[in-house]
C-alpha cells in the first residue's frame, strides 16, 4: 500500500513495476544489470482517487501518460533497483499530492489610476520629444 496522505492509500494491485537496463555510462555493469525502475500506475481503475484528481493528474502527467491510460514513471538515478523503485513511488506520491491541491481561481486585476496616469504622461512626453525633433529640421 502506498500512502499519499491520511485518507488516501493506493493498493499494490494498481502499481506494476518492471526493470530495464539504464542508459548512459557505466562500463560493463550497465550492459548486464537491469537497474532502471519503471512504474506503471493504473490511473483509470484506481478507486482511491476521485475523478477531479484523476483529471488533474492527467494534465500534470503530460508525456508520462500512456495511450492505455496508465501513468509511466521511471527512475535510473541509482544503481540499485530498490532505491530506484522507492524513487518512483516518491515521484508518484508527489504527483498525486500536487493533483489534490485545488488551483486558485484567477481574479482579473485592473491597473491603478496612478499607473495609468504615469503611462499616459510618459507617452505625452515622448510624443512632444518627437514633435520637437520634426519642427527643428529645416531644408
Amino acid at each position: 500500500m502506498l500512502k499519499i496522505n491520511e485518507t488516501i492509500y493506493i493498493d499494490d494491485q494498481y502499481l506494476d513495476f518492471s526493470f530495464v537496463r539504464s542508459s548512459g555510462p557505466g562500463g560493463q555493469n550497465v550492459n548486464k544489470v537491469n537497474s532502471q525502475a519503471q512504474l506503471h500506475f493504473d490511473l483509470n481503475n484506481c478507486p482511491a482517487l476521485n475523478s477531479f484528481v484523476k483529471t488533474r493528474l492527467r494534465n500534470l502527467a503530460g508525456s508520462s501518460l500512456l495511450a492505455n491510460g496508465n501513468l509511466l514513471i521511471t527512475s535510473q538515478v541509482s544503481r540499485s533497483q530498490l532505491e530506484n523503485k522507492n524513487l518512483c513511488l516518491n515521484k508518484l506520491s508527489e504527483m498525486i499530492s500536487k493533483a489534490l491541491i485545488h488551483p486558485k481561481k484567477r481574479k482579473p486585476t485592473r491597473p491603478t489610476t496612478s499607473s495609468i496616469k504615469k503611462r499616459l504622461d510618459s507617452k505625452k512626453k515622448r510624443s512632444l520629444t518627437k514633435q520637437n525633433r520634426q519642427k527643428n529640421i529645416s531644408f
